[in-house]
């Protein structure tokens, strides 16, 4: 009797000991009832209060709306991974890497970050390359792959290169690195494409023709001096005649990359001569004919070409004076400051 009392005490003892298996893993330690009600253990979304963001995988977007068991394929929760790719197929096969949030978010699989994703890629886009379609880079066997060609402008500018006939790059034996010419923010080749930056084409330059400068088809080692080129316009200019007057062949004096050669300020007279973009002559005159009125002899001038009307102002003020005559073209000598 003694020993069945024993028995008994055994199997409660131990009935009462005994734990039901968790179905989601002996380290699951979330109370039932987060999840479960009374009902049953079917998930009841009425009482289901689970903070997913305390884990690896912080539920947004799309991620919000699914059914658990689409990503929890089995009820030990811990095996679960957070990876995208351990859930969706890389569609791309392989051509874009495992990091899905760098062109998708959990919103929706739509891109429409592409430029923000080259800019921090090998190749960022810019210029004609921002408004270019991905195929055109891209050329795989299925739109969603992007294998990558190179970042090489020759990689995908070969065929340019080879028909580029002013100049012709195959003859003249030109590099293939593009660059050093072809600006990559530009949106042509040419023109405000061109890197051209040691001998800036703008304004009157902006529309010449290589073979303009580069007549000899030589594309390096040529003088910057405006006279290497415009030595025919030196020569043909005739009002003034700067052959003649053996004006400076130094164009920037006077001239600016304005096209038409005008306006045509030379601000040295101030230093070299007297005031006429400052003092009291500044604004006084149109054209450099209204004083220089011998187009042969640009060394003389007339004062009195401006200053008739004062002759009788002019005789009183200098009433006394040696020397002095109201027709004299040398008033500068007395007058160096005006």
């Amino acid at each position: 009797m003694r020993i069945l009392s024993l028995l008994i005490i055994s199997l409660f003892m131990t009935f009462m000991n005994q734990k039901t298996d968790s179905p989601h893993g002996s380290g699951f330690k979330v109370s039932c009832t987060t999840c479960h009600s009374s009902k049953g253990w079917t998930l009841d979304k009425s009482v289901y209060s689970f903070d997913h963001s305390k884990t690896s995988m912080k539920l947004t977007g799309q991620h919000t709306r699914i059914d658990c068991r689409q990503c929890h394929v089995s009820l030990v929760f811990a095996e679960a991974k957070s990876n995208c790719s351990d859930c969706h197929n890389d569609v791309h096969q392989g051509t874009t890497g495992l990091d899905c949030s760098r062109c998708h978010t959990s919103e929706s699989w739509l891109v429409d970050n592409v430029n923000r994703i080259h800019d921090i890629s090998r190749f960022p886009l810019l210029g004609a390359h921002r408004t270019a379609d991905c195929s055109q880079c891209h050329k795989s066997e299925n739109p969603v792959r992007f294998d990558v060609p190179g970042v090489e402008c020759i990689n995908c500018h070969s065929d340019d290169y080879i028909s580029a006939k002013n100049p012709d790059h195959i003859t003249m034996g030109f590099s293939k690195e593009c660059t050093p010419c072809h600006k990559i923010n530009a949106f042509q080749w040419r023109g405000a494409g061109y890197n051209h930056d040691f001998f800036p084409l703008v304004q009157g330059h902006s529309a010449v023709s290589c073979s303009n400068c580069h007549t000899s088809g030589v594309f390096t080692g040529l003088s910057t001096d405006c006279v290497a080129c415009h030595q025919t316009d030196y020569n043909g200019t005739t009002n003034p005649d700067h052959a003649k007057l053996n004006f400076a062949t130094a164009c920037t004096q006077c001239h600016t990359t304005n096209p038409g050669w005008k306006p045509a300020p030379y601000k040295l007279h101030d230093t070299q001569s007297f005031r006429i973009y400052s003092g009291e002559h500044k604004g006084e005159w149109d054209s450099c004919a209204d004083c220089h009125t011998n187009p042969a002899a640009y060394a003389s001038y007339s004062c009195i070409t401006c200053h008739e009307h004062n002759q009788t102002e002019m005789n009183s003020e200098h009433k006394g004076e040696k020397g002095y005559s109201y027709t004299s073209t040398a008033c500068f000598n007395c007058h160096p400051g005006v």
